[in-house]
C-alpha cells in the first residue's frame, strides 16, 4: 500500500443474496487524515461498505488491505438488547479492548461533543432509562470516545438538534485522523469533508470525487443532465433514420440496401444512448388522502406527560385538532416527544381522546411499527381497505419500490427504503390523523422537498416532530406545542 493509504479496496465484489449485487470489482484507496462523505442512493449499499471496512462482513471477491494496527470505530444505529441494562460507564468501558481507569472525565468530554447535557452525574445511570434520541447520542459518543485512526459515522446528525450538530461539526473539523460519513445533511458535510466516495447503485462501482458535498452533487447533476441531453439528441437521430429506412424499404429494389444501412445506423445510435442513472430518480409527487366524511374535532388533549430531570411531569393544556390543522411538537431530546406520539398513536395517552372511527397514520422514526418479517407487498396490502394490487403497485412505484423490491422482507431493506415504504403505506392507509416522528431521518435529500409538499397539502389533522428547520419551513404549521414551556 502507498505510504499514506490506510485502507485499499482491490477488485472487491459483494452480493446481498442472489441477484442483489452491491459491489462489482470495486477498487479505491482511503488516505490518512482524509475526511470523506459516502454518497449513494437508498439501498446502494453504503452501510455494507462500512461493514466490509470493519470486517463485520467478508467480501465475496477481491481484497481489502487494512494498515496493520489501524484502529477503526463505527457509530452503531441501535444499542444491543443486552447492553441496555449496562450503566453509562459500563457501556463506554465495553468499547475499549482493555480497562480504562480514567473513563469518567472522557465520558464527560464526549457527552459535551454530542450535546447531551450532563446536569447530573450520568455515569451510573442505566442505558434503558434514556429516550430514543438520547440513546442515539450515546451510541454516537461511544464511537467518538475511542478517537480511532478511522472513524465511520452512519447518519450521525439524525437525532441531534442544531446545537448538537454544531458541537459534532467542531469535533470533526478539529479531528486529525480519518473520517468517513454517511449523511444527507449538506451544511454539516460541507463544513469538514473535502472528498466524496460515490456508490453507484446502477453500476455497483465506487467513484471518487474531490470537493465538498455540494460541489459533487452539482457535478453529478450536471453529468446526468448531459447524459439526458445526449439521449434526447440520439432519440431524434434514431427516429429520423428509422423513418428513412421504412421509406427506402417501401421503394424496393436497390434502395433496400440503403434501408438496411439506415437501420444499422439507427441501431448504432440506440447503442450509444447512455444508461441514465437510475439512482438520480426522485420519488414522484404524491398526495396522502384523508377520508372525505371527516368532520368536527378529531383529537382532544387536556393534559400530557413530559420528562424533567428524568422524572415524569404532567402538564395541563387544552389542545383540539380538527380536519386540516397541523400541529408542530417541539422540545429538546429526552423531554418525551416520541413517547407522547407513540401513546397517541396507540390510544394509550392519558388526557387525550381520538374521536371514534378516526384512522391514525403513524410514521415512527425507527420503523418498528412495520413488521420486519413481512414483505413490502404484505405490508402495503395490509394498509388498504380493499386490496387492489394494481393500485398498490402504482403507489409503490412512485416511491421507487419496483421489481424484486416489492417481494423483499422489510428487515432486509436499507433504512432509507424503509422510510419510503412507510410513506407509501400512509398514502394507501388514507388516515384522518397523521402522526410523524422525525420523517426526514435516513431519507435521501432529493426526496425531502417532495415529502414536505405532500405534508404541507395534507388536509387531515397532523402532528409533526422534526429537528430539521428547513424541512419544517416548507410545511404549513397552524399551531406549535413546546413541551419545554
Amino acid at each position: 500500500m502507498a505510504e499514506d493509504t490506510i485502507v485499499r479496496f482491490k477488485d472487491v465484489s459483494f452480493e446481498h443474496g442472489p441477484r442483489k449485487a452491491i459491489l462489482d470489482e470495486v477498487s479505491f484507496p482511503i488516505r490518512r487524515s482524509a475526511k470523506l462523505t459516502l454518497m449513494g442512493q437508498n439501498g446502494a449499499g453504503k452501510s455494507t461498505l462500512f461493514g466490509l471496512i470493519t470486517g463485520a462482513i467478508e467480501p465475496e471477491g477481491g481484497d481489502i488491505h487494512i494498515e496493520k494496527g489501524l484502529s477503526i470505530a463505527l457509530s452503531r444505529q441501535v444499542i444491543p438488547r443486552d447492553e441496555l441494562k449496562f450503566t453509562v460507564r459500563e457501556f463506554f468501558q465495553k468499547v475499549f479492548p482493555k480497562k480504562m481507569y480514567n473513563i469518567d472525565p472522557l465520558i464527560d468530554d464526549v457527552l459535551e461533543v454530542v450535546n447531551l447535557k450532563n446536569h447530573e452525574k450520568v455515569h451510573d445511570r442505566v442505558m434503558s432509562t434514556f429516550s430514543g434520541g438520547q440513546q442515539a447520542r450515546l451510541l454516537l459518543a461511544s464511537a467518538l470516545i475511542q478517537k480511532p485512526d478511522l472513524l465511520l459515522l452512519d447518519e450521525p446528525t439524525n437525532n441531534l438538534d442544531k446545537e448538537g450538530i454544531a458541537h459534532l461539526t467542531k469535533f470533526l473539523v478539529d479531528y486529525e485522523k480519518t473520517v468517513i460519513v454517511i449523511s444527507h445533511d449538506a451544511d454539516f458535510l460541507n463544513a469538514f469533508t473535502h472528498g466524496v466516495l460515490y456508490l453507484d447503485v446502477h453500476t455497483h462501482k465506487v467513484e471518487q470525487y474531490v470537493g465538498n458535498y455540494t460541489d459533487v452533487v452539482v457535478e453529478i447533476s450536471a453529468r446526468v443532465e448531459r447524459e439526458a441531453m445526449k439521449n434526447a439528441q440520439m432519440e431524434k437521430i434514431i427516429i429520423a433514420k428509422k423513418e428513412k429506412a421504412n421509406f427506402f424499404a417501401m421503394k424496393g429494389g436497390q434502395l433496400r440496401a440503403v434501408a438496411k444501412r439506415m437501420r444499422e445506423a439507427a441501431a448504432e445510435a440506440e447503442e450509444s444512448k447512455v444508461e441514465v442513472r437510475r439512482e438520480d430518480k426522485i420519488i414522484k409527487k404524491f398526495h396522502i388522502p384523508c377520508p372525505a366524511n371527516l368532520t368536527g374535532e378529531l383529537l382532544h388533549i387536556t393534559s400530557f406527560k413530559t420528562i424533567k430531570n428524568y422524572k415524569p411531569v404532567i402538564k395541563k393544556k387544552t389542545i383540539s385538532l380538527r380536519k386540516n390543522q397541523h400541529l408542530l411538537l417541539k422540545g429538546p431530546n429526552g423531554i418525551g416527544k416520541s413517547t407522547l406520539l407513540e401513546s397517541l398513536a396507540n390510544g394509550t395517552a392519558e388526557g387525550a381522546t381520538i374521536t371514534k372511527g378516526v384512522k391514525v397514520g403513524y410514521y415512527r422514526q425507527d420503523f418498528s411499527n412495520l413488521d420486519f418479517n413481512s414483505t413490502v407487498y404484505e405490508e402495503l396490502a395490509g394498509a388498504m381497505d380493499k386490496e387492489i394490487e394494481g393500485d398498490m403497485r402504482h403507489v409503490a412505484a412512485g416511491f421507487l419500490i419496483t421489481g424484486d423490491l416489492i417481494q423483499t422482507k422489510i428487515g432486509h431493506l436499507s433504512e432509507g427504503q424503509k422510510g419510503l415504504v412507510a410513506f407509501a403505506r400512509l398514502v394507501l392507509l388514507k388516515p384522518g390523523l397523521l402522526i410523524l416522528d422525525e420523517p426526514t431521518n435516513h431519507i435521501n435529500f432529493r426526496h425531502l422537498p417532495v415529502i414536505a409538499k405532500a405534508l404541507d397539502e395534507y388536509d387531515g389533522a397532523m402532528i409533526l416532530v422534526s429537528h430539521v428547520p428547513e424541512f419544517v419551513a416548507k410545511i404549513r404549521i397552524d399551531d406549535t406545542l413546546d413541551l419545554e414551556k
